[in-house]
């Protein structure tokens, strides 16, 4: 079940979510239920969300970290939750060689659009925009249905701290 995306984080939920561990850093937590999160929400700070067992939770971390699949949450109780990245609609962007690929990867860093690489094809977000650029820079695009794990660049600690100024 995807994650609440409402404005509304009060009180209701009956637990918190207070702190993420990396799925680098674990060692032998059990894990007693999941929680299915899009790109988007897996950077967050603040957020209502119900588990995949129907439980009612707030994501309250002290600061916005960059949650991937396999990671886990530690519950205000001492529980364990294990984030699972959700499928979401992507745009699958390949090529018809190596050097065209790579400009188009760079056309889409140079717009900071999160971009997941995969050897001989890269995901990214559905944006009619970058699509359209994409088309007319010779690329082949096919839209698909998968989690979506983009890089998080070279100004990102495992932390989920660090910046990135203009």
């Amino acid at each position: 079940m995807p994650a609440s995306t409402t404005a509304d984080v009060s009180d209701r939920a009956t637990a918190r979510a207070v702190e993420h561990l990396p799925a680098h850093e674990r060692a032998d937590q059990q894990v007693g239920d999941e929680i299915e999160l899009s790109f988007h929400d897996r950077h967050r700070r603040r957020l209502r969300l119900v588990t995949s067992a129907g439980r009612d939770l707030l994501l309250d971390l002290d600061r916005v970290v960059a949650m991937r699949d396999g990671d886990l949450l530690r519950l205000d109780d001492g529980s364990w939750l294990r984030v699972v990245a959700a499928a979401e609609e992507l745009v699958e962007v390949s090529a018809a060689d190596e050097g065209s690929l790579l400009r188009l990867a760079w056309h889409v860093g140079n717009r900071h659009v999160p971009a997941q690489l995969d050897g001989q094809r890269f995901f990214i977000g559905r944006d009619h925009v970058i699509e359209g650029m994409l088309e007319g820079l010779g690329a082949t695009l096919r839209v698909c249905r998968r989690p979506f794990d983009a890089e998080t660049g070279a100004y990102h600690s495992h932390a989920g701290e660090g910046s990135h100024d203009h």
